[in-house]
């Protein structure tokens, strides 16, 4: 019984393994798809674009091209009038950051298979594409940084909609920090990616005014949106965390852990603006959570206080006085439209009204 028992264990490992094999296999598959996907539209929009269709066949080129190419490929649905524009546009955004890239082969069919090219713009859907596309089109340097972050964190098209409408790539490592002087190199770096600046909570329902607890509860309350604001890698340790120093009991407003840069991280929220006192209360956190949680296993502790505002040169001079690894950052709760912004905003009529053009 004991062999056969050893032999369903390793049965059961051998399943689990094969398991996993073909789940690889399935994601590769995809992407495979995918990848061959794109360099059909790179190829079909550098044609449109090389040939000058337009000014060769007429105003009317899409709605020709749309139907006759569904009538040759009557199984795909891709080739509809407004996909062939994406397709176009797809070609003339980023051809604006590989020129070098057209020039360097006999044989253009090659170009898509170049690495600078296959190996950055073929990585994510279409359907993540296509938004980049919307938001984008005059900046794909911009793109670029969201085509790298959802590779990077495997972001589905309604986080990376999400991360647009947050404005990542102006927020991503802003934070004042000294993580650069007090971290090695590459952690630092790291450390310093992982920081945003401002940090925006308006999945909250705070109205002025409001207490740091109320923060705090609310930010905890939406948990999976906090930690998707805070960025990949922190894992969620308490709130009012009790740290024994001496004959004392401190509480850290917020402790995380952070997978990536495997160290604890005191966060420390202010509902005012930042005031250099608020530096001496988070450092003492940063080293009691290293005297009392650290392992040698873990790297040093870092704090990061976020405040409701902060005067910048202030923050920068404050920190120079301290040599634990700190960054400081502001949050909104919201953002809010200015009243002659949303009045210049289309309406729902006139939105659909432009559709319909189209």
């Amino acid at each position: 019984m004991a062999t056969k028992a050893i032999l369903d264990k390793e049965y059961k490992d051998w399943i689990g393994q094969l398991s996993n094999r073909y789940r690889s296999a399935q994601i590769k598959a995809a992407i495979a798809v995918n990848t061959e996907m794109l360099q059909f539209y790179w190829e079909l929009g550098r044609d449109i674009v090389s040939m000058q269709s337009e000014n060769k066949y007429g105003s009317h080129f899409f709605e020709k091209l749309s139907k006759d190419l569904k009538e040759a490929i009557p199984d795909s649905k891709s080739f509809s009038v407004k996909s062939l524009y994406y397709i176009k546009r797809f070609y003339l955004m980023y051809s604006k950051i590989f020129p070098q890239v057209e020039g360097i082969f006999e044989n253009q069919d090659d170009v898509a298979k170049c690495p600078q090219v296959e190996g950055v713009l073929f990585q994510i859907p279409w359907m993540h594409h296509k938004l980049l596309i919307d938001k984008f089109f005059n900046n794909p340097e911009t793109a670029l940084f969201y085509i790298n972050e959802t590779v990077k964190h495997g972001w589905s098209r309604a986080v990376l909609d999400h991360m647009l409408d947050m404005n990542l790539h102006v927020r991503q490592g802003k934070a004042i920090t000294n993580f650069r002087k007090h971290l090695p190199q590459v952690t630092g770096e790291l450390a310093q990616e992982m920081t945003k600046d401002p940090y925006i909570f308006d999945f909250t329902n705070l109205t002025e005014p409001y207490k740091e607890r109320e923060l705090k509860n609310e930010l905890l309350k939406n948990i999976t949106k906090f930690l998707l604001e805070l960025g990949e890698g922190f894992a969620f340790v308490g709130q009012e965390y009790k740290l024994n120093v001496g004959q004392t009991e401190q509480f850290t407003d917020l402790l995380f852990y952070h997978l990536k840069l495997r160290c604890y991280i005191v966060i420390e929220l202010k509902v005012t603006k930042f005031e250099p006192g608020f530096l001496g209360q988070l450092g003492m956190y940063v080293t009691a959570t290293n005297h009392l949680l650290k392992t040698e296993q873990d790297n040093p502790t870092i704090g990061l206080l976020i405040c409701k505002t902060k005067d910048d040169v202030l923050a920068q001079y404050s920190l120079e006085g301290y040599n634990l690894p700190i960054g400081i950052s502001q949050y909104q709760l919201a953002n809010l439209l200015p009243d002659d912004f949303k009045s210049a905003l289309p309406s729902i009529d006139e939105i659909e009204a432009k559709l319909k053009e189209d």
